[in-house]
């Protein structure tokens, strides 16, 4: 099994980290990111290098930049299936690595939402494309039961695992939590790229410490809602690890976004003015390390010999 995105090296399966650059909008005048909307592709891009960024996730539908110096990849949607070539060859010629896409609006019944799925599928195929089909609210793939049998039905699809929107909008953590982690486990194993963001059960966005970030799983106290995701992240990386072939990457690209599109939480300051309770761009750069030590734990662990 592969269809994930490849570098066309013969590197063994790696991790890549980008950044969605809805992160870097509205953000706090406090950022450690500052005067984001004052920068040129290169001079962002070469800022993003220095921090350890590895690409951009573009979601405009404009031209290619080519003074940019990261590679880069796309985001968009469908809604009918006749759409998804134009969409597809479109992110090709601009140079993008890869796309994410959402697919209709979860109101499809499942006829539908397979030729949604069989329209990406052979735009995929006929421009040798890395596509995955995003997880998340108000399309196809909006829980986990439906999204599980889209799997079964097309093994061959690839996401893109935003696992907020099950987590939160699912609320996982009522019922069974290592039945639904054993339940996700078709959709492990065909995830190749990761939207960066941590629910919580009752929040769609919540922030975390550098501090408690670096802590094993089973010290996260109160914050438990962190070890989920750190659950969820690694059986995502040891499934693609299990799956990928040589050059495959696994894209995580860290998504946070503003208060205006009601995600981050906003709280009154001293004069009364809605502020982010965090700056996006450095929480962005705790998820960076955090993806890495994930990523390295499980390299470690499926490397180590069975007892």
């Amino acid at each position: 099994m592969s269809g994930f995105f490849n570098d066309g090296s013969a590197d063994a399966p790696k991790l890549r980290v980008y950044l969605n650059l809805d992160t870097l909008l509205d953000l706090r005048a406090d950022s450690l990111w500052s005067h984001a909307d004052r920068l040129d592709p290169q001079a962002r891009d070469a800022l993003l290098a220095r921090d350890g960024f590895e690409g951009v996730q573009r979601t405009d539908d404009g031209p290619a930049q080519p003074q940019t110096c990261l590679p880069h990849c796309g985001a968009s949607r469908i809604d009918q299936p006749a759409q998804a070539d134009a969409i597809v060859a479109r992110h090709v010629a601009r140079g993008d690595r890869c796309l994410t896409l959402h697919a209709g609006t979860g109101l499809e019944d499942d006829a539908q939402a397979s030729r949604l799925v069989e329209a990406l599928l052979t735009a995929a195929d006929k421009h040798r494309f890395a596509v995955f089909l995003e997880t998340h609210r108000a399309t196809i793939t909006q829980d986990l039961w439906r999204t599980v049998q889209l799997v079964r039905r097309f093994p061959e699809l690839r996401l893109n695992g935003d696992f907020s929107h099950y987590y939160c909008g699912q609320e996982m953590t009522y019922g069974d939590w290592p039945a639904k982690l054993a339940f996700m486990e078709p959709i492990f194993a065909r995830t190749g790229f990761l939207h960066g963001r941590i629910a919580s059960p009752g929040c769609m966005q919540v922030p975390i410490t550098a501090e408690l970030a670096r802590r094993p799983p089973q010290a996260h106290g109160q914050c438990d809602f962190l070890a989920h995701f750190c659950a969820l992240w690694s059986h995502a990386i040891r499934g693609f690890v299990q799956h990928a072939g040589a050059g495959d990457v696994l894209v995580f690209a860290p998504e946070l976004l503003s208060g205006a599109y009601y995600y981050a939480r906003c709280w009154p300051d001293t004069q009364g003015r809605l502020v982010e309770e965090s700056d996006r761009y450095a929480q962005a750069l705790i998820y960076k390390d955090l993806i890495r030590a994930l990523f390295a734990q499980v390299q470690q662990d499926t490397a180590r010999p069975a007892a």
